[in-house]
């Protein structure tokens, strides 16, 4: 199938070119996506501002801080763009984004942004939020993205989930590397994919209405106790790996569970395991246990291949 040259001008990929600016290159009218990703750009080339066909800018991982990115917010030929990267970059602020109404994805990670108070000039249409990897310290400016379906705010200063109530079709959250100590999902009950790593959670309770939840990570916390988890029939991955769990519980009426991570918790014997699992001992192709005393009993990983008949891995050991 012969490529049409028009095409090939629609998308810019200058990618690690190591550029300090795009003096030498051309920016035809037609372009539809500009990819900048890993440059040494210190300030936006205004003629940008004149493509109005751009649906897609990615300036990840350049040295753009907020006084280059101010221009973008008064370029209404481009006001059209559905999505921005701006990730890895020396931003201290989110830029005012309300002539984008058709923002669909905004990317602000691994930057310096200290509050999300500027998040509420952004597009209503918004599906995907990545603000991961900042200063931020509260959760806030959210309420109007009725839409957003990915939300990332991993690797921040929060303490507390707060102000989801209204991302109701909120379907990913992911809030590893927190100060977090209690799960809220607000009432939210869409959420397939949650993230809490690496928080100071000492419970997982909070989690009973998120039935539509397949996949939770929820290791290196504090959690004592298996709990919260009997309602959650679509769980497919579950990790509590790196707490202080002593037995496994309330999952035996899980019946999609695929995957199950144990590992480096207190859990002293395997008696018990398969009524612990009865529900998904059948289809469970997964497993960690290792770096807990029950996986030092004499023919551990034999044992657990009779409770599990279909398991494909048992710790790092592929079946």
């Amino acid at each position: 199938m012969e490529t049409n040259p028009t095409d090939e001008l629609r998308f810019l990929d200058l990618t690690s070119c190591q550029l300090h600016d795009l003096a030498d290159i051309d920016l035809p009218e037609i372009l539809e996506e500009i990819d900048l990703t890993a440059n040494r750009l210190t300030k936006l080339d205004e003629r940008i501002s004149l493509l109005s066909h751009l649906k897609k800018l990615s300036l990840r991982q350049n040295l753009l801080d907020d006084q280059a990115v101010e221009p973008l917010t008064h370029w209404n030929a481009i006001s059209g763009l559905e999505e921005l990267v701006l990730r890895d970059n020396k931003l201290t602020n989110t830029p005012d984004m309300s002539i984008f109404k058709s923002l669909l994805v905004f990317d602000v990670a691994f930057n310096e942004i200290t509050s999300l108070m500027g998040l509420s000039k952004v597009s209503l249409a918004l599906k995907e939020l990545y603000v991961s990897k900042n200063e931020v310290l509260k959760m806030e400016a959210l309420d109007h993205f009725h839409s957003l379906e990915i939300l990332e705010l991993g690797s921040n200063r929060l303490r507390i989930m707060e102000n989801l109530e209204t991302l109701t079709n909120l379907q990913e959250l992911w809030l590893g590397r927190n100060r977090i100590k209690a799960i809220n999902l607000c009432g939210l009950k869409c959420i397939k994919k949650l993230s809490l790593q690496s928080n100071r959670l000492t419970s997982m309770l909070g989690l009973q209405e998120c039935v539509a939840l397949e996949e939770l990570y929820l290791s290196h916390n504090g959690i004592q106790k298996m709990e919260g988890l009997s309602t959650l029939h679509n769980l497919q991955i579950l990790d509590v790996s790196s707490n202080k769990l002593s037995s496994v519980n309330d999952i035996e009426n899980l019946t999609k569970l695929e995957d199950l991570w144990l590992n480096d918790n207190q859990i002293e014997s395997l008696e018990g395991m398969e009524a612990a699992v009865a529900g998904s001992r059948e289809i469970l192709s997964t497993i960690y246990l290792e770096r807990n005393p029950c996986a030092k009993v004499p023919e551990y990983t034999a044992r657990l291949k009779v409770i599990f008949p279909n398991i494909q891995q048992i710790d790092s050991d592929i079946m």
